[in-house]
């Protein structure tokens, strides 16, 4: 049986000196009264751990109470001398206790927990006794296992009187003395936990010792095991909004729920390294963490140690540290350090000489004095974290508030000690908060860009072309990085997609104009933006990239130098500045609820425990009634718990019920191991009871299914973990290779041109490229792009270019007929860079050229080649004698003329694009043949330029009058994808894909938002509900919900047995907002959106039901061969069959609309060019047709306005058409060609624009005006 998760306690153990040592040592201490007392070593005297109760009747079906996980048990064997199996004291009464019970003690232990070097950990620095009672102390520890897995504990070192241990005994007939001075000696409670809750366990702790000063001495084991009974009882929160908190007298502990499924438990003092280090200081130690450097930290305070590491290594989330990590480390355990390994460890301050003297290459980390050094050097020369980010996280922690007491001056005493506790408590979430937003910030800034070098079809990721595009300064830092453990798991998520906090921050903080250019594939070049904010320096200089880089994420951060205000702040303490409001990342704060545990029972009672369990179901239970449906996340929270608690107390069948609610409200943090193990424990009784459930039953089969795909991903896992790194080929290659290592190089994806070039480069001679030409390849490719990037563009000619171009190509120093200078081209103009003192001289913008040819100029007696422009409205031609690279440019500059004129027909900027990278392609393979034939192998790849000359792509005046924009969906694909499906919702474009992907556009500037993956089937429908959800039917039966406030997927609806295909909206009788959803089998449900519930359900009889339509008060479906006017409980109304014509055909419906206004409904066939319009108050057959001329069959349709436009086919070209027809008269008032493949959706934006998606062989989205 797999396990259940762990529940807070995992073990509670006692650590002390053994009985005889203090004996004997009190007796020479009463005899001879010495002053200084040996270093003691520590044993195991107890060890507490679940499960405490048991039920008297043993089932093998049993999941054990309190979180137990009872197959993962050992026996922990305490040896003891024999002859104290009967113990006797000195008053002669014998111990009966399970203390001295035998010569062996079988203790019950965790498996995974070792308890060997527990002693030394909870005495780092030795078991002392003393004479005078010492302040109880607290400490942190973190285990981890072979497999990285770590373990939590805290541990308390509290003192007793030896003598009141034995007060009334007698020794050698005498009897001892109370009088005499007393001998205290420590014991080491140490509470073990799968989880850090730091805080929390230290208030438990502190509880327990208030306890203990009050119990007897034969009462202290029974004290500890009812308190590590009562810890085993806590459930854990589940992560999101919901946190939980429990009584132990004297206070209430709370447990902070994680904020989402991947984010660590923080219950700490984040800014604790804040307080030890300088902001310069804290930077160095990052940047030697992310370098996977050999750390040691130090401390007096052995708590300090591990709080400051934890803290440290929250910093970097969700980068996560591989290497061991010790960060306690008892005095006998130095040997550690010799590990070659990368590690970080922590030390007594008392040991930094001994340490840094005997070891070498470690970074030594002064905790208490705030000081960073080498052991090898005096001076620390490790490379530091790149300054862009650097300057960025100092500007925002100088803002922090690190002071509780000034944030509370203006209020009063309080009396309520727990009262208190929670207004610090929130206090700090609030101040952890903003640190975590601070150093995410930091991480998204060092790393911003990696996801431009990544290629995820192969799995690659090219570090060469990443370090190239950063600063020269900060290219050892990434060099080393680079080479981490903790920077290859960083990149096996960004490879498998993974939506964690980095990447929502990094697409919310990236700026306007690099998501526009990522929606399109072009070689990666600066904008002449950046290239003119640095004057004549290169490239970008710091301070220009901070704020051009980091964009959105740092607001107000350059103040201007005259600003009075700015500079009194300068000159204040750091720590007393205010916030910025929108420092870091911004993300809406749900409010937090905390779920108050019931009192604890006497925790070693089974049916006392059964009764706590129940009490706390029936709170949860008063919970979730009391939540509103709204509010569905914490509705989720409460029935995670409730099915929580269910499990451990054996209601299985309520458990499911709880589990199956909750992945229907929230599916993000569905416990599908803990629900597996529920399933396969359930007894046969009760599998036969939850079968007779429709929802459990489902519940059942969707836990198989996925236990299946986890199997089938198991045996892909080694691809999902692979990374490789960018490596120039070694052998010949077949166009097959030729196109992966062309991807995979990240010069190209798509497959076509990627052809053209294999046909370019191996003109002449067999078809494959070898690995010296392809490298030569390479370099001039990756040459042409730097040279670019240093160019230097002073204000006098950046001013006259748009911020957004870059210079992709600079031609040599050449005279022309407006002086001598560079022709530079970016994907927008020509434009001459003159010598002597830079200035801009425009030759043209392509849209305007009118001729371009290869000339030839006089000097002296010969005749040199140029390249000669014709441009609108200009009388006299551009000529640039351009010698040996004339040919090479006039290719070029054709190229991007053809690619300009397509952009604008087709109001497509993809082709200009497209364009551009067939040019440099050219210059890159002109450069690497340097043969006769290298200029007509170069023109393999002017596509654009042969497609004018052959074919002119006219666009009909009509179509180029309407057509407004193109966007390309699937650009970042190696090959286009159809549209399956598209949603308009005010402000955003939803645009459906292959597989589930959904991708959201600004509609504003047509810029790609958020790209999410709804389950790995095709989507068939979207719909918007309400302004936050958007409810999307798929292939594989399940409705997605998404939300657009978040963009996640937490929520399914998962009723339907068949594919989902139709979704509608409506009120119903009593104004509520319902929606209805169809399945292919036939299948209709009503939901209540707000509960997200089925209110009534019915099934149809036909085939294949396609959508669904409310009108009226009745539903209208369309199957392939009936369209069914329906009433809404489910009652057939009338039935519609295919016209007489069509039948017998192979044409079935595709798509109906409903004009309730005029009484009528069109509907469509897939192989019919033919509208047939009914009257829905005598649907026997239809009374109008539109033959819609040269159309093989239509695919959608949609009202907008007084129009009626349908999608469809060519019959003669087998492209995509639209005709708009008008809904009064019925007549067709344009036909539009906007697409290379069937228009396969059509959606409308506020009626103002229509938006048509096409097939796999276009795969574009169109915007048409609407007149």
């Amino acid at each position: 049986m797999a396990e259940l998760p762990s529940g807070l306690l995992e073990a509670c153990v006692v650590i002390g000196a053994s009985t005889d040592k203090l004996r004997d040592i009190y007796q020479l201490h009463v005899q001879s009264n010495i002053k200084e007392f040996p270093l003691l070593e520590g044993e195991v005297l107890q060890v507490h751990a679940p499960p405490f109760v048991s039920k008297e009747t043993n089932s093998s079906q049993l999941i054990g109470p309190a979180f137990s996980r009872v197959q993962k048990r050992r026996s922990f064997i305490k040896k003891k001398r024999r002859d104290r199996a009967a113990e006797v004291l000195p008053n002669g009464e014998t111990i009966n206790s399970t203390e001295a019970s035998s010569g062996t003690d079988d203790i019950s232990v965790p498996k995974d927990l070792d308890l060997i070097a527990l002693p030394q950990l909870c005495f780092p620095g030795g078991l002392q006794l003393a004479n005078e009672q010492r302040e109880d102390s607290y400490h942190f520890l973190v285990f981890t296992d072979l497999f990285g897995n770590r373990t939590h504990g805290v541990v308390v070192q509290y003192d007793r009187a030896i003598q009141s241990c034995q007060e009334g005994s007698v020794q050698n007939g005498n009897r001892w003395n109370p009088s005499k001075s007393r001998l205290y000696t420590p014991f080491a409670l140490c509470v073990i936990s799968k989880f850090p809750y730091y805080n929390a366990l230290k208030d438990c702790l502190s509880c327990l010792l208030v306890l203990l000063r009050l119990a007897r001495q034969a009462d202290f084991e029974e004290t500890i095991k009812e308190f590590s009974a009562k810890l085993s009882l806590v459930p854990l929160p589940p992560p999101g909004q919901l946190h939980v908190s429990f009584n132990l007298r004297p206070i209430n502990v709370v447990l902070p729920s994680r904020q989402d499924q991947d984010s660590p438990i923080i219950d700490l003092d984040l800014h604790l390294p804040f307080l030890c280090f300088t902001h310069t200081t804290l930077l160095q130690v990052l940047s030697c963490l992310l370098q996977e450097q050999r750390l040691v930290f130090f401390s007096a305070d052995w708590a300090r140690l591990t709080l400051v590491a934890e803290s440290l290594l929250l910093y970097l989330q969700p980068l996560s540290w591989q290497q061991p990590y010790v960060p306690v480390l008892a005095r006998g355990m130095l040997d550690f350090l010799m590990a070659p390994t990368a590690f970080l460890m922590g030390c007594h301050i008392s040991n930094f000489e001994e340490v840094a003297a005997e070891t070498e290459e470690l970074i030594l980390v002064n905790v208490d004095d705030g000081i960073i050094q080498s052991s090898w050097s005096e001076v620390f020369d490790l490379p530091s974290i790149p300054s862009a980010a650097a300057e960025c996280f100092i500007s925002r922690a100088e803002c922090l508030r690190f002071h509780y007491d000034l944030e509370q001056c203006h209020l009063g005493a309080g009396t309520d000690a727990n009262a208190l506790r929670a207004q610090r408590r929130d206090w700090q979430t609030r101040l952890n908060t903003q640190i975590q937003n601070i150093a995410l910030e930091l991480v998204v800034n060092v790393f911003r860009g990696v996801q431009d070098f990544l290629n995820h079809e192969h799995r690659v990721f090219n570090s060469e072309e990443f370090l190239r595009t950063r600063e020269s300064s900060d290219q050892l830092f990434y060099k080393t990085v680079l080479d981490t453990h903790i920077f290859h798991s960083f990149l096996r998520d960004r490879l498998n997609r993974k939506q964690d906090a980095f990447s929502r921050m990094e697409q919310i903080t990236r700026n306007h104009a690099h998501r526009n250019r990522a929606m399109t594939e072009s070689p990666r070049r600066p904008l002449l933006s950046d290239l003119s904010r640095s004057g004549y320096s290169s490239y970008t200089s710091p301070s220009d990239r901070l704020s051009k880089r980091l964009g959105a994420s740092l607001p107000n951060l350059e103040q201007p130098a005259h600003d009075s205000a700015t500079a009194l702040s300068a000159n204040r303490r750091a720590s007393f500045r205010k916030m910025t409001p929108d420092a870091g990342f911004k993300c809406p704060q749900r409010a937090v609820k905390v779920f108050r545990l019931p009192e604890f029972p006497p925790p070693l009672a089974y049916h006392y425990v059964q009764n706590y369990y129940s009490d706390m179901v029936s709170s949860l239970g008063k919970a979730i009634n009391a939540t509103p449906a709204g509010e569905s996340a914490l509705m989720a929270r409460y029935h995670y718990l409730r099915g929580l608690v269910n499990t451990v107390s054996n209601r299985r069948l309520d458990a499911l019920e709880d589990f199956q609610s909750l992945y229907k409200t929230d599916s993000d943090i569905f416990p599908s191991q803990m629900v597996k193990t529920l399933v396969d424990s359930l007894p046969a009784g009760e599998r036969v009871q939850a079968d007779k459930r429709p929802e459990l039953r489902r519940l059942i089969s969707r836990v198989k299914r996925d236990q299946e795909r986890e199997l089938a991903r198991d045996g892909n896992r080694c691809e999902e973990d692979a990374v490789k790194r960018f490596k120039l080929p070694k052998t010949y290659m077949q166009l097959e290779e030729f196109v992966k290592c062309i991807q995979e190089s990240g010069i190209v994806k798509d497959q076509g041109t990627i052809h053209r070039l294999f046909d370019a480069l191996t003109v002449g001679h067999q078809k494959q490229v070898g690995p010296e030409l392809f490298r030569v390849f390479y370099t001039i490719w990756k040459e042409t792009e730097a040279e670019a990037q240093e160019v230097c563009l002073p204000a006098s000619v950046s001013e006259h270019i748009e911020a957004s171009e870059c210079i992709f190509k600079l031609s040599s120093s050449v005279k022309t007929s407006r002086g001598v200078g560079k022709i530079a081209m970016t994907q927008r103009r020509l434009f001459l860079l003159t010598d002597g003192r830079p200035g801009y001289v425009e030759v043209a913008q392509y849209r305007d050229l009118e001729e371009v040819k290869v000339s030839s100029a006089p000097f002296l007696l010969l005749r040199i080649p140029s390249l000669k422009l014709r441009v609108q409205g200009r009388k006299e031609a551009f000529e640039a004698n351009l010698k040996t690279e004339t040919e090479l440019w006039n290719l070029m500059v054709k190229e991007m003329w053809a690619g300009r004129n397509m952009a604008d027909q087709h109001k497509d900027p993809q082709y200009m694009q497209q364009a551009l990278t067939n040019a440099l392609l050219m210059d890159a393979v002109v450069g690497s043949l340097q043969s006769s034939k290298a200029i007509y192998a170069a023109s393999k790849l002017a596509h654009f330029d042969r497609i004018k000359m052959e074919v002119p792509m006219m666009v009909p005046k009509t179509t180029a009058e309407t057509l407004k924009h193109k966007i390309n969906p699937s650009v970042e694909l190696a090959e286009p994808q159809a549209v399956d499906v598209l949603l308009y919702t005010p402000g955003q474009l939803w645009v459906s894909v292959s597989m589930g992907k959904v991708m959201v556009f600004d509609a504003s500037s047509w810029s790609l938002t958020h790209t999410c993956h709804v389950g790995n089937a095709r989507l068939n429908c979207m719909l918007g509900v309400d302004k936050d959800q958007v409810w999307m039917g798929s292939e594989d039966s399940v409705i997605y919900i998404i939300s657009m406030l978040a963009m996640v997927c937490n929520r399914q609806l998962t009723e339907h047995r068949a594919e989902v295909t139709g979704l509608a909206l409506d009120v119903d009788k009593y104004s509520q907002k319902v929606a209805y959803s169809c399945s292919a089998e036939g299948s209709v449900m009503v939901w209540d959106v707000p509960t997200l519930q089925v209110k009534k359900q019915f099934r149809l009889s036909c085939d294949r039901l396609q959508s669904v339509y409310s009108c009226n008060g009745t539903l209208w479906c369309s199957s392939r061969e009936n369209l069914m006017e329906v009433w809404r409980n489910g009652s057939l109304k009338h039935r519609l069959t295919l016209p007489e014509q069509q039948k017998g055909s192979t044409a079935t419906f595709s798509s109906l609309l409903l004009l309730p206004e005029k009484e009528e409904l069109w509907s469509v066939c897939v192989d019919s060019g033919e509208v047939c319009i009914w009257r829905t108050n005598d649907a026997t057959k239809p009374y109008d047709r539109v033959v819609l001329q040269d159309c093989a069959g239509c695919h959608c349709m949609i009202k907008v306005k007084n129009q009626v436009w349908v999608g469809g086919v060519s019959r003669t070209a087998a492209k995509g058409k639209i005709y708009i027809l008008d809904a009064e008269r019925h007549q067709i008032l344009k036909e539009l060609h906007g697409h290379s493949d069937q228009v396969t959706a059509l959606c409308s934006a506020e009626d103002r624009y229509v938006l048509s998606g096409a097939g796999k062989h276009d795969g574009k989205v169109a915007i048409w005006k609407v007149e």
